[in-house]
């Protein structure tokens, strides 16, 4: 059938010039995301010291509404049109805050607004890098792009260490960090112009031709349209009906698990009462954590498009220990110990959103798919705001051992996977939409 062309023809490319560009634009544009998402957390303690409790938190539910809302875009009006209306609110948003980071008020709603244009980017990017790149790239792919948040809010954070080094007033520091964003805004607006629209998005529509013919720019042959891979129909006793309701619940369990530890660690444990390095160590443990991160994306590379189970189960049971050991190296307040663990929990802490994120887009249909991770991610903005505004109950001692319950509640969720979710490496989209009778 005519339809069957695109996806099959999409499924035997090699990477080209299309996938490299779709994937600069995602990789990119993440990593400008983790260095607007590092904002608040590294200016709080300057200019507003008394709302970041307040920041934090609307920060993430702004983050919410975001996913939510662009996941929706996404799945009606397309992948493109919500990445670069994604984009533009940044560039305001950013732009807005250069001008006016001396006004805490402005700084909480400006951070909140680019917290809202983060959230989006989760379903449109998972979406475009599901439908467009080949399934025996597309776990890696998800993987490194995503993980440039890592090296962006590392980036940011280090930069920030070394205009501390250097300039004596806070204000300077605080306006260097964001003209160093805004830098970064300008080369992924301009990239991110060229990436491709899903042509399995446009045959959900209907556009059949529309598809077709991109496909074959994608692919760079007119006869790839037509002379695809065919696809491998499983028998009825291969094929796994799995629900929607079960499906969606592990995703959830092990997606807040993993992002909320993330924020925790990453991001809001110096602000927590009697943290054993203060404050000021922000910087340093933003800095650690990331690039802690960023290190294990890399490490996890030769595995994640073998197995996504093996994958999953790995990164939340070597996470859960290195959380304990996180715990035990703050009570001893020695900082070498300290930043090591929290180093290696997050080389781990990475190793879990790279599986879910590519779970994440293959465990729902095309019509759906950046909606359903809209939701996922917008669930992980409420459940991560509700922990940082307990965080005034807590002492650091009490948040380092929630972000351990936590980390345990996603691997028993994982175990559950395992046990009997759907092995979806290497596989096309159309395939596990067949094998989990969403089709």
């Amino acid at each position: 059938m005519p339809e069957n062309r695109s996806p099959a023809a999409l499924e035997a490319a090699y990477w080209g010039r299309p996938h490299w560009y779709l994937f600069t634009a995602v990789s990119l544009n993440y990593l400008l995301d983790g260095v607007v998402f590092a904002i608040a957390p590294l200016i709080a303690a300057i200019v507003a010291p008394g709302l970041s409790t307040l920041i934090f938190t609307s920060n993430l539910l702004a983050e919410t509404l975001g996913a939510i809302f662009f996941g929706h875009l996404a799945d009606r009006r397309g992948r493109k049109t919500s990445l670069i209306l994604i984009n533009a609110i940044q560039a305001l948003s950013t732009g807005l805050l250069f001008l006016m980071y001396r006004d805490p008020v402005a700084v909480w709603l400006l951070t909140s607004m680019l917290c809202f244009s983060v959230g989006g980017d989760f379903g449109a990017s998972y979406a475009a890098l599901a439908e467009v790149v080949p399934a025996r790239y597309r776990g890696r792919a998800i993987l490194l792009s995503t993980n440039f948040w890592n090296i962006g809010s590392a980036a940011i954070a280090g930069a920030a260490l070394v205009f501390k080094a250097i300039y004596t007033d806070p204000m300077l520091q605080t306006q260097y960090i964001l003209l160093s964003a805004v830098a970064t805004l300008a080369l992924v607006a301009l990239i991110r112009m060229m990436v491709p629209e899903s042509p399995r998005w446009l045959l959900h529509k209907g556009r059949i031709e529309e598809a077709i013919k991109l496909s074959a720019e994608i692919t760079g042959s007119s006869e790839g349209a037509t002379k695809g891979a065919a696809y491998v129909t499983p028998t009825a006793g291969e094929a796994k009906k799995m629900g929607f309701l079960y499906r969606f619940t592990v995703l959830s369990a092990v997606t807040i698990s993993q992002y909320v530890t993330y924020g925790m660690m990453a991001y809001y444990a110096p602000y927590a009462y009697g943290f054993a390095f203060g404050v000021e160590s922000a910087p340093a443990v933003i800095f650690v954590a990331n690039l802690g991160a960023s290190v294990g994306a890399f490490m996890l590379w030769p595995l994640i498009d073998r197995s996504r189970r093996i994958s999953i189960l790995l990164s939340f049971l070597l996470g859960t220990a290195a959380a304990i050991l996180v715990l035990m190296t703050h009570e001893i307040a020695e900082p070498q110990l300290f930043y090591a663990t929290l180093f290696a929990c997050l080389v781990f802490s990475e190793w879990a959103w790279g599986s879910i994120s590519s779970l994440q887009s293959e465990l729902f249909p095309t019509g759906m798919r950046a909606t359903a991770v809209g939701v996922l991610t917008g669930l992980t903005g409420v459940s991560g705001a509700l922990v940082v505004y307990t965080q005034s109950l807590l002492s650091a001692r009490g948040f380092l051992a929630a972000s351990i319950l936590i980390w345990a509640v996603g691997l028993a969720a994982t175990v559950l996977w395992v046990v009997k979710g759907l092995e979806t490496a290497r596989r096309t989209v159309e395939e596990i939409e067949r094998r989990l009778g969403m089709v």
